[in-house]
């Protein structure tokens, strides 16, 4: 991977972690680790296949394999069939972009949306290293505050969930757009990318739709949307003040307002099938992740629909 002279360094000050941030993290660490069991590295590597297969070994022709495969110098040298073995070149890049805007840090159930990004990247990571695959992570908020090129070894996942919970965003903002244009400038080997964010953006975006198809081009993307219920549907009652996390502005709702209930439904289910039009036309995946439900499932279920579609 090649960083152009105009890219964010890598290099980053270690940040003293306080006892409690620091008991949090190391919790997460474990939680994560123990999720990334052989049952679920084994659904990622069978969904996310190498580019290439290398030569392993020979053995002797059986009754069912490939002529195309019989390694002639070797039958010729032992005077009976041999075939020759291969085996996938495993080895992958994953590339782990992280939103940190100000949206994510909201929860009206177990977690905030900030949490579950963490344990969605903690995951991730911890199954892409057991693989032996590289990770790597972009942290954004309105820009790129911060990219940590893949490597490999759980020493470097420690590093990205820590950096996920010490991490200050450099703007309140989000843009997705800003994200990918930095991956595809920077980026220049085909790597697994997980665009891990809670997707509030107003679609259709001109400038979005364009840099997803050039990074899905050259890249494997999957969008993993984390939500909150409150987003999806309001309160029953109640007159509420509101404020954007992201812009700061106040805005007064009446809940028991049935119309109020029925516009915020139809513009969820608006937002929902333009960003399913959006992935469904760039061949990207979804995965959708609730802060009060299970991150795991999901996952797995998504991993187990890729296998079976190839």
């Amino acid at each position: 991977m090649m960083l152009p002279k105009n890219a964010p360094g890598p290099a980053v000050a270690e940040t003293t972690l306080s006892p409690e941030l620091y008991t949090k993290v190391r919790r997460l660490h474990f939680k994560t680790r123990y999720l990334a069991n052989d049952i679920f590295a084994g659904q990622y590597v069978s969904a996310f296949k190498g580019k290439g297969m290398e030569f392993a070994e020979v053995r002797e022709y059986a009754p069912g394999d490939d002529v195309r495969d019989i390694d002639w110098n070797v039958t010729a040298r032992f005077g009976s069939p041999f075939v020759k073995m291969y085996s996938q070149e495993r080895e992958l890049t994953v590339l782990l972009a992280v939103d940190c805007s100000a949206s994510n840090l909201f929860g009206s159930k177990n977690r905030f949306k900030m949490e579950a990004i963490a344990q969605v990247a903690g995951l991730l990571s911890f199954v892409a290293i057991r693989t032996n695959d590289k990770v790597g992570a972009l942290f954004f908020s309105k820009g790129v505050d911060r990219f940590i090129p893949p490597r490999k070894g759980a020493g470097h996942v420690w590093r990205l969930i820590k950096e996920i919970f010490t991490h200050q965003a450099a703007d309140r903002g989000t843009n997705l757009a800003e994200a990918l244009e930095y991956i595809n400038r920077v980026v220049r080997r085909h790597c697994i990318v997980f665009v891990i964010s809670d997707f509030l953006v107003p679609l259709p975006d001109k400038r979005l739709e364009m840099t997803l198809s050039l990074c899905a081009k050259k890249h494997d993307v999957t969008i993993i949307k984390v939500y909150d219920p409150r987003e999806r549907e309001l309160p029953d009652s109640g007159f509420f003040r509101l404020v954007d996390p992201e812009t700061g502005q106040h805005i007064a709702a009446d809940f028991s307002d049935r119309g109020l209930k029925a516009r915020w439904r139809n513009l969820v289910g608006t937002q929902d099938a333009a960003l399913s039009r959006l992935l469904a036309a760039n061949r990207a995946g979804l995965v959708s992740i609730s802060t009060d439900g299970p991150t795991v499932e999901p996952l797995a279920a998504y991993f187990r629909g890729r296998e079976g579609r190839r």
